[in-house]
């Protein structure tokens, strides 16, 4: 029985990350635009081949975290916490997803340095929540909130430097 649990949470968080990649992805595409081409960004912006390696080894970090972390709560009998986790791994996932849609695809630049804020607040409890309860094994989730750290780093020069087009 455990094992189909964990077979299962593992395919509902996979399915839950993949979803979020999905559809974020759909907004990034105008990321090849000229509007992007032509934007002011700070120094320190990566090339653009770092995103496609970075963002899928974060999304399976998200989803094989977040899985053991349901199951272990699961097996406590933790309930509430396991609800918990599960809402806070949701509001995450729309903020991921959301920063895509208000950066590309309405191009409301201030907007997104907000909302990446919001994702690395976010990503940083996540993480807290999967290392009390998993603790090292949750600890490469870490990387997560990291990495939104340096997005709300990138979005708000851009933000700034092109506030007035």
């Amino acid at each position: 029985m455990l094992v189909v649990m964990a077979l299962a949470t593992k395919l509902a968080s996979a399915a839950a990350v993949t979803a979020t990649a999905v559809v974020g992805g759909l907004a990034s595409r105008p990321a090849q635009s000229s509007w992007y081409e032509n934007l002011r960004k700070p120094p320190y912006q990566p090339p653009r081949q770092v995103f496609p390696i970075v963002w899928p080894i974060l999304y399976t970090d998200i989803a094989l975290v977040s899985s053991a972390t349901l199951d272990e709560l699961q097996a406590r009998g933790e309930t509430a916490k396991r609800t918990s986790y599960i809402v806070a791994l949701v509001v995450n996932l729309v903020l991921n997803a959301g920063w895509s849609w208000i950066f590309f695809g309405r191009r409301k630049l201030g907007a997104a340095a907000l909302g990446a804020a919001a994702l690395t607040v976010s990503s940083a409890d996540l993480t807290r929540r999967a290392v009390e309860v998993n603790g090292t094994k949750a600890a490469p989730l870490a990387l997560y909130p990291a990495w939104c750290a340096f997005a709300t780093a990138l979005s708000t020069p851009i933000w700034w430097r092109n506030r007035t087009r």
